[in-house]
């Protein structure tokens, strides 16, 4: 993924709205490409009507009969949207619309029933927006986040899209949507019912290459988008004029692109700002345009005389948000300073409506009322007044804008800062907290969590549910609190960069981690049967995909890289029960209580299958569509109990009388047993070898051993510290012994037990 550019920048800034982090869906970490594609499942205990992570972008769809409601559509960095019926008593979330695998970051509407919108996970995704979520179309062309987009009023053919990669790019929505098969290049695909099918176009715009544009007429791979070429660094903000004609774009680079969207050339270049370009506005006619900047300015240009015609100091800080009123003489303009002003363009005058706990990040305008988006997971409607907004001037309080940044700062600075006319909002859409902290506990099956509201809870991961909320509390103390002496391989990662928590499998990694299921508490099965953790887990994710699916589970030999064996400890010919024969050769179809996710609130999937881009789900949604776009490991593991070769499975130890001890030695060389092997089972394995040494003066005729009337008591120490008889050879090893070389436990006999 490309860096982040912060010339010229003050990287708090940036980094608040836009922070680069490894997205909960992205196959890698890192710059080294992963292997194998990664299955990640995202955990939710709350309603899934309410957003968990800030609301990056808002769009309202007015409807023009008065019987209709309007509809306000959000998105996320929780990385879904969802549509919110209003009415006067508040608004009601009527579907979710999940597809996206990180932040969404823009969302526009175009002509009505179509929603368009962009995504960290460098994908523009186009939807039906009176549909329960169906995602009709993938967008693939960018290389890096995508983080704005723009559409005409009068245009509902017409979307741009820009992002950090420096690249815009102009799409024509009726040719993206028409399929065509053998697309696989383009960068098209259709991603309904959560899987992606390759599609194109049967016509496009035929354009001269004298206008710098990489859009193909009538390629046979499909459809090309125009491509505005120019920018350098990354693009945050882009709009456009009523017909769709004129395109402005700005970013990192300080200055307006103006461009004609019609074939993606360029018209002109305008500087002034000394920061980063954060939004824009064109006018309905494509002459004038609005533009908010880091630098906290915001600035009035003529394109046709080509410059700025005035300045307004409204803000303290970054300027994130515009919106106009509709005949351009007003704007509204929040930001990072927490603070939405309204500004009458030509007399310069300013008010402070309301201010805000987080920064602004979008406005739009809803009849009298203007909502507002911000880092909270919350969402406000206030009043605007935006068709009369001279009424809110007529109340006083309002300063005349300067037109040098420093003269709002240092009139704040010198306790100048005016009132705010509003209060309270008369609307509120509450989100939920989000989670900002976790900490993956020793026994790697729990995380505990802190949301932005200090609540701490404990997680069950591999069931997906909350087993102890233990509310505001010290999240440090709880984890010192919840501290266990256990040693367990790390068979998956997390994070909480959706606002909820993320759990991400790996192959091989996933398969590293084995528990006895008596330690489970599975009655199903003999107590010592080994339960593989992340092979579980996948099962249960999967369920209701089986069930559909129908498909019985035919056991098969394990392919994990260990020789199906009846002993636990081996060298020594210690016989083990058949209770504690590998277990992975018994596995059924059945999913064990640790195993079974909740269906009131599912988690989702985010993975991504051999054959095309990756795709979010919940798993109840799941059916057979999916076929072929699970990691293929994921099926093998699920269906047919194959897993990788797994290493660092077994524990070599040596087993030595206690120095001074008078039990007699039992072994000459190394031992070698499973790391989950519990000590109490070596104590088994010395008190049955002293009774079969023993066995010359207790054989009776036919050969038996004649039953003691008391075993002796044993003691297993390392490191001259007794072991407590739960404790596993890892535990043992990575916490009582804590050297590289094998393990050395001594035994000695317990008198007067």
């Amino acid at each position: 993924m490309g860096k982040m550019e912060v010339r010229g920048e003050r990287k708090a800034d940036e980094l608040s709205a836009m922070h680069r982090v490894a997205s909960a869906g992205n196959t890698s970490n890192s710059s080294r490409p992963r292997k194998e594609k990664r299955l990640t499942y995202v955990l939710n205990d709350s309603d899934n009507t309410k957003h968990c992570g800030g609301v990056n972008c808002l769009a309202v769809l007015k409807h023009s009969e008065p019987n209709n409601r309007s509809q306000l559509f959000t998105g996320s960095r929780d990385g879904t949207l969802k549509r919110w019926e209003l009415s006067e008593e508040g608004a009601t979330c009527s579907s979710t619309f999940e597809s996206h695998i990180d932040w969404v970051n823009d969302a526009v509407l175009v002509g009505g029933n179509t929603l368009v919108s962009c995504s960290s996970d460098t994908t523009v995704k186009i939807w039906d927006s009176f549909s329960d979520g169906t995602c009709t179309r993938t967008l693939s062309q960018h290389t890096d986040y995508v983080t704005c987009l723009a559409s005409a009023e009068n245009n509902s053919n017409i979307v741009a899209s820009g992002g950090l990669g420096g690249e815009v790019f102009i799409w024509d929505v009726e040719a993206a949507l028409v399929p065509v098969t053998n697309s696989s290049e383009t960068g098209v695909s259709d991603s309904s019912n959560g899987s992606e099918k390759s599609m194109a176009v049967t016509s496009l715009r035929a354009v001269s290459s004298s206008n710098g544009i990489t859009s193909l007429a009538n390629q046979p791979q499909g459809y090309v988008p125009i491509s505005a070429k120019g920018h350098k660094e990354s693009v945050y903000a882009l709009s456009m004029n009523d017909t769709g004609t004129i395109l402005v774009s700005g970013g990192t680079e300080k200055a307006v692109r103006v461009w004609d969207s019609r074939s993606g050339s360029k018209m002109m270049k305008l500087r002034g700002h000394t920061d980063n370009i954060r939004a824009l506005l064109l006018d309905s006619t494509g002459r004038f345009c609005l533009s908010g900047s880091s630098d906290s300015m915001i600035r009035l240009w003529d394109l046709g005389q080509q410059r700025c015609v005035h300045s307004y100091a409204v803000h303290t800080d970054s300027v994130w948000a515009l919106a106009t009123t509709p005949t351009f003489s007003h704007v509204y303009s929040g930001g990072r300073d927490l603070s939405l002003y309204l500004t009458d363009l030509s007399t310069r005058e300013s008010l402070l409506l309301c201010t805000k706990e987080q920064p602004i990040q979008q406005l739009a305008l809803d009849d009298d009322g203007i909502w507002i988006a911000t880092t909270d997971s919350s969402v406000d409607r206030w009043p605007s007044e935006h068709l009369n907004p001279e009424k809110l001037f007529q109340r006083g309080g309002s300063f005349l804008a300067g037109n040098l940044s420093f003269s709002r700062a240092r009139a704040s600075l010198e306790g100048s800062t005016p009132v705010p006319v509003y209060r309270a909002p008369n609307v509120t859409i509450d989100g939920i907290p989000g989670i900002i902290q976790h900490e993956i506990l020793n026994n790697r099956r729990h995380v505990l969590t802190k949301d932005n509201s200090g609540s701490v809870k404990l997680w069950e991961i591999t069931k997906g549910v909350v087993i102890q909320d233990y509310g505001q509390v010290s999240f440090e103390e709880k984890k010192e609190e919840l501290f266990e002496m256990v040693s367990i391989p790390a068979w998956f990662t997390a994070d909480t960069r959706l606002g909820s928590l993320s759990i991400h499998l790996d192959t091989p990694q996933c398969f590293s981690a084995e528990m006895y299921s008596a330690d489970l508490s599975i009655t199903q099965k003999a107590e010592d049967d080994k339960i593989n953790l992340g092979r579980e887990t996948l099962k249960g994710l999967l369920a209701y995909y089986l069930s559909k699916k129908k498909h019985r589970f035919v056991p098969q030999p394990s392919v994990n890289g260990d020789i199906p064996s009846n002993k636990d400890i081996s060298s020594k010919n210690i016989t083990l029960s058949k209770a504690e024969v590998d277990g992975n050769v018994q596995q059924d179809s059945r999913i064990h209580p640790p195993f079974q996710f909740s269906s009131t609130f599912p988690p989702s999937i985010i993975t991504e299958g051999s054959q095309n881009g990756p795709w979010r789900k919940k798993i109840t949604d799941l059916n057979k569509s999916e076929d072929e776009d699970f990691p293929r490991w994921v099926l093998d593991s699920v269906l047919h109990n194959r897993m990788p070769p797994r290493e660092h499975t077994k524990c070599s130890f040596y087993l030595h009388p206690f120095e001074g001890s008078t039990a007699q030695i039992l072994t000459q060389g190394k031992l070698s047993a499973p790391r989950i092997l519990r000590i109490h089972k070596v104590v088994n394995y010395v008190v049955e070898k002293m009774v079969l040494d023993k066995s010359s003066d207790t054989l009776i005729s036919d050969g038996t051993l004649k039953p003691w009337k008391l075993k002796p008591s044993i003691e297993i120490l390392c490191n001259n510290q007794v072991l407590a008889p739960e404790m596993s050879l890892a535990t043992v090893r990575t916490y009582i012994w804590k050297k590289s070389e094998d393990l050395v436990l001594n035994y000695r006999i317990v008198s007067g037990k």
